[in-house]
C-alpha cells in the first residue's frame, strides 16, 4: 500500500471524507486500524476463494480503490468490478486510478447512497469494509437485505466493522487500548480527541452479536468471524 501523505488532518466539528482525508487516507488507515494489513490480506484471500467468473465484485465504500486494485490484478476481465462511494474526493481519486479500466467497461465507480439505492448487480463477492458503521442504524437492515438480494448462490459478503464491547466496562477497556495503539502510532492526545469528537454521531458501532444477527436475519446461511482485534471485527457470510 502506497502512502500518499502523512495524516496530519484536523477534522472539523463533524467528520467528513473531504480532500484532506482522501489525500492522507492510506496513512490514516495504516495508523488507525489495528492489524490493518492482516485484515486486508485476509479479506483478499477470502474473496479469491468465492469470486465466480462472469459475476460482479462489489466494494461498498471503495474509497481510493485499494481493495479493488488487488482483486483486479487477480481476476482482471473475468469479472465486472463496481465501487460505490458517496464522498466526491474519494470518487475523484478512484476514478482517476481506474480511468483506463472504466473506459474499457471493466470497472464502474458509482456515486450512490446506500440508504436509498443499490447497484443492480449479481455479485459473487461483496466487500463492506468499515462502511456500514457510517450509515444510520435504522437503514442497516435494509442495506444488508440489498446485499443479500444481489449476491449469487455460493457468493460471499466480507463485512468489517468497528464494534461495541458486550458491556460498558469491557467496551471502555477496549477503547482505552485502542487509543493507546493510536498514540503508539504517532497520534497526539489532541489529535485522538478531536477525531473522537468529530466522529460522534457519524460513526455509530453496534455489538458483534448485533452485526451477526443482521447477517442471519436477511438470509445468509453461514456466518463466521474471521478476524477480531478488541473493538474491530470481520465476518464472512455465505449465501
Amino acid at each position: 500500500m502506497q502512502t500518499l501523505t502523512r495524516d496530519e488532518t484536523t477534522p472539523g466539528t463533524k467528520w467528513a471524507f473531504d480532500d484532506s482525508v482522501a489525500a492522507a487516507f492510506d496513512d490514516m488507515l495504516a495508523r488507525s486500524i489495528p492489524q490493518y494489513e492482516v485484515m486486508r490480506q485476509t479479506c483478499f484471500d477470502l474473496a479469491t476463494r468465492y469470486a465466480q467468473r462472469n459475476t460482479a465484485i462489489v466494494d461498498l465504500g471503495c474509497s481510493r480503490g485499494e481493495a479493488m486494485a488487488a482483486l483486479l490484478d487477480k481476476f482482471g476481465v473475468n469479472n465486472h468490478f463496481v465501487g460505490v462511494e458517496v464522498s466526491d474526493a474519494m470518487l475523484d481519486a478512484a476514478r482517476s486510478r481506474f480511468r483506463g479500466l472504466i473506459d474499457a467497461g471493466v470497472v464502474e465507480i458509482r456515486k450512490l447512497d446506500l440508504r436509498s439505492d443499490y447497484p443492480q448487480v449479481a455479485a459473487s463477492v461483496t466487500l463492506c469494509v468499515l462502511t456500514l458503521q457510517f450509515t444510520p442504524i435504522e437503514y442497516r437492515l435494509r442495506i444488508m437485505q440489498d446485499i443479500y438480494d444481489h449476491t449469487v448462490e455460493g457468493g460471499a459478503l466480507l463485512l468489517v466493522e468497528k464494534v461495541l464491547g458486550s458491556g460498558a466496562k469491557i467496551d471502555r477497556t477496549m477503547v482505552d487500548l485502542y487509543y493507546r495503539l493510536k498514540a503508539d502510532n504517532g497520534y497526539s492526545e489532541e489529535q485522538i480527541e478531536r477525531k473522537r469528537l468529530s466522529l460522534e454521531g457519524v460513526l455509530v458501532p453496534m455489538t458483534a452479536r448485533w452485526n451477526e444477527e443482521l447477517l442471519s436475519m436477511v438470509g445468509f446461511r453461514h456466518v463466521d468471524c474471521f478476524w477480531r482485534w478488541l473493538n474491530f471485527a470481520g465476518w464472512i457470510a455465505l449465501r
